[in-house]
Formats: structure tokens, C-alpha cells, sequence
């Protein structure tokens, strides 16, 4: 969304959560433990989440995820845009100047894939988890924007349909407090439960989520909604890492009274020579073409280090993308158009900001020009060294 700074800004709720104290300190646990759960609270809302660690670990293994867009474009809306099939075939664009491709610029609707007259919108993505490895903590996020050409009421926020691989509908409800906002011309949420269960066991293969509250149609904010299914897996083949995984619901620069820019930390960790790492970001309302918005990494006191890949421009990097190293595979998405029109789930490379040596490591998200909704954010990087001289990250 081009950020309208003539729509008022209004909360839904009271403000739940200052907008202030963002750089969060997550400790983090023994090998193999996990963050304390918060108390489950289901059907309750606020109007920000701190981004606060939600699990992590130190194990042999790694994340996985799968995600996909709610929503498909209808038709373009003002001259001398994309045409919907030329947005949707578009990728990231590299690392150079893209085409401004705004989802207020085009009338959207449900993607639904299932068939189901009892659904009316449903996505597919695969999870792809190696053989032979032991799921141990899986979190599903969905989120969307609720006013578009139609409002939808906010009761549906905290449930959706969710399918293992090849198995049945079952709903499934939130277990912790909703994310929920009115500000910028947008009506945006974001929920999220456990499905460790679930996971494991499906395993590995295509999972399905249906009845996402999104809203169909135009407004100049521009419609927008997707889901997350993120995995954390051990398999003692793999290298020793460190896990973390952060989630809540921040809004950048949707009005003039939301800060530009927020950091998340782990200040203990120490980088191991040889280190590499990935970061994983969901986010929401990141429009392809405006630049200005960035995640930079920082070790010790080296210089930030900005993220950036052949789907994500290190100057543009919430550009409606759902992507791992710079590209997707094939038949990951049904559908799986390359746009997403305001949903990106991205796994960026982190290895070239692992300076050896350093100690603490902080992850920085900026909004400079563009709107920005951010629900969960999930790292993993070596804990021990890679070029055989030892060394730890504990």
C-alpha cells in the first residue's frame, strides 16, 4: 500500500502495547529447550503485539515452511498498470528497479483451490521436510485485510479450515491473542496456533487452509491476506544450529504515529567461524515497486549487513513474494502465482552478515515509503564452527 496520509487512522481497540521499547532482548534456552508458552487466550484481540520470542532451540536440524497468498486478482484498475495475468506471472524482479505493482490497483478476489462449495477460499503449499527428520515445534500464521470493496466482521479473525496432506477439514482456532488493527485505510489482523500435532503427523507434503477472513474487492489500501505454516525439525545429520522463532503484530508506517523502523535481538549469541544462517519473514501490504523498505542484520559492532536476493531487493524487500533463496519451486503453491498482491512469506539468505567473531546479532525492519503489517519472524544459524578449527555459538 502507498501510504495514504490522507485516510485517518483509528484503532479498533485501545492501544494494547506502546509502540516504543522495540529492541527485544530473547534469551535463549539450553540445548533442545523451548521458549515458555503464553497462556493460551483465544478470540481475544489487541491492537499491537510486541514481537516477542515465541520458541527456539539448539539441536541438529533447521526450519521449514510452507505459506501461500489468500487472494487472486480479479481485474486492473487504473490505466497503464500490469494486467492482472502480467502481475501475477512477474517475480520478485531482481535487485533492480521493478514496476510499481500496487494491490490498490487492481480488484481482488478469493483464490480458492479446493472445489469445495462449502469453501470460498482455500490455498495448498508444501512443506518439505527431509527424510528421516523429527518435527518439533510447528506454528501456523494467517492474517488479512478486512476492509476492501466489502467489510468483513472481525468474529472469524481467530479460526480457519486446516487440512494435512491428503486428510479432512478440521477448524482450527487461535491460541493466543489476536493481532488486529484499523489504521491506514486498512482493517488488518493476524492470528496463529500450535499444529505440532498436526505435522507431525502429516508430514511431509501439501497442506490446505480455507476460510481465512480476507475481503474481496478495491480500496486504495488495496486487499491482501495469506497463511504460514512454519516447522522446526531435528535430524542428527545435520549441523548443530540455533532455532528462534519470533512472532506478534507491529504495523510500520500505516499512519504518522507508527514508528518507521523495529530490532530484534539476541544479544548473547556468538558467531562461530564459518557460520551460515537464514531468516524467515512474514509480513503483510508490501507492495512490489516502491522501494524503501529493508531488513539489515548486524553482528557485534560490525556494519548492518542489508538482506536482498534475486525474488527480494535488498531496497524492496516486502514486494508481494513467497520465496526461499531468491527463487520457488515449482508446484510448491496451488495456485502459485510468482505476485501474491500484498503477502510475502520469504526465507532470506543470512550467511554475508555472520561476521565470525561477533557477539549478538540484531535483525532491523524498516518502512520507509511503503505500509508494513509484521507477524513472525524465525532464524536459524550455526552454533558450532565450519572450518574445523572448533568453536561454539553457545
Amino acid at each position: 500500500m502507498r501510504s495514504p496520509r490522507h485516510l485517518s487512522a483509528a484503532l479498533r481497540h485501545g492501544a494494547v502495547g506502546a509502540l516504543a521499547s522495540l529492541a527485544l532482548i530473547a534469551g535463549v534456552t539450553a540445548a533442545g529447550a523451548s521458549a515458555p508458552p503464553r497462556p493460551a487466550a483465544p478470540d481475544r484481540e489487541a491492537a499491537s503485539l510486541p514481537i516477542a520470542q515465541r520458541w527456539s532451540a539448539v539441536l541438529h536440524g533447521g526450519f521449514v515452511r510452507a505459506a501461500n497468498t489468500a487472494v487472486t486478482c480479479r481485474r486492473a484498475l487504473t490505466p497503464k498498470v500490469p494486467s492482472c495475468a502480467e502481475a501475477a506471472a512477474t517475480g520478485g524482479q531482481g535487485r533492480g528497479a521493478a514496476p510499481l505493482v500496487a494491490n490498490g490497483d487492481y480488484s481482488l478476489f478469493y483464490a480458492d483451490a479446493d472445489r469445495d462449495p462449502n469453501t470460498y477460499n482455500s490455498t495448498r503449499a508444501r512443506l518439505r521436510v527431509p527424510e528421516g527428520a523429527r518435527i518439533r515445534y510447528a506454528r501456523l500464521y494467517w492474517g488479512g485485510n478486512l476492509r476492501v470493496g466489502e467489510q468483513k466482521p472481525p468474529k472469524d479473525n481467530a479460526r480457519v479450515l486446516f487440512a494435512e496432506p491428503g486428510g479432512a477439514y478440521r477448524e482450527l482456532r487461535a491460541d493466543t491473542v489476536t493481532g488486529h488493527r484499523v489504521a491506514g485505510g486498512a482493517d488488518a489482523f493476524q492470528s496463529s496456533a500450535d499444529v505440532t500435532r498436526s505435522v507431525r503427523a502429516g508430514g511431509p507434503g501439501l497442506y490446505t487452509v480455507a476460510q481465512i477472513n480476507v475481503a474481496r474487492g478495491n480500496s486504495p489500501t488495496g486487499g491482501w491476506g495469506g497463511w504460514t505454516l512454519v516447522a522446526a525439525y531435528e535430524r542428527g545429520s545435520e549441523p548443530l544450529r540455533r532455532l528462534s522463532l519470533w512472532d506478534g503484530f507491529r504495523t510500520l508506517h500505516a499512519d504518522e504515529r507508527d514508528r518507521r523502523s523495529l530490532s530484534v535481538g539476541l544479544p548473547a549469541l556468538r558467531v562461530p567461524a564459518g557460520a551460515r544462517g537464514s531468516a524467515g519473514i512474514v509480513a503483510y501490504d508490501g507492495d512490489r515497486g516502491l522501494d524503501g523498505d529493508s531488513v539489515t542484520v548486524r553482528t557485534g559492532n560490525a556494519p548492518a549487513v542489508p538482506l536482498g536476493d534475486a525474488a527480494n531487493p535488498t531496497a524492496d524487500v516486502f514486494n508481494s513474494t513467497v520465496s526461499e533463496g531468491g527463487r520457488e519451486r515449482a508446484g510448491d503453491r496451488v495456485p502459485g502465482p510468482p505476485h501474491t498482491f500484498g503477502y510475502d512469506s520469504d526465507v532470506l539468505d543470512l550467511t554475508r552478515a555472520l561476521r565470525p567473531g561477533g557477539t549478538g546479532l540484531q535483525v532491523r525492519v524498516t518502512a520507509q515509503r511503503d505500509s508494513l503489517w509484521l507477524g513472525a519472524l524465525f532464524l536459524q544459524t550455526d552454533a558450532e564452527s565450519r572450518t574445523g578449527g572448533g568453536g561454539s555459538a553457545d
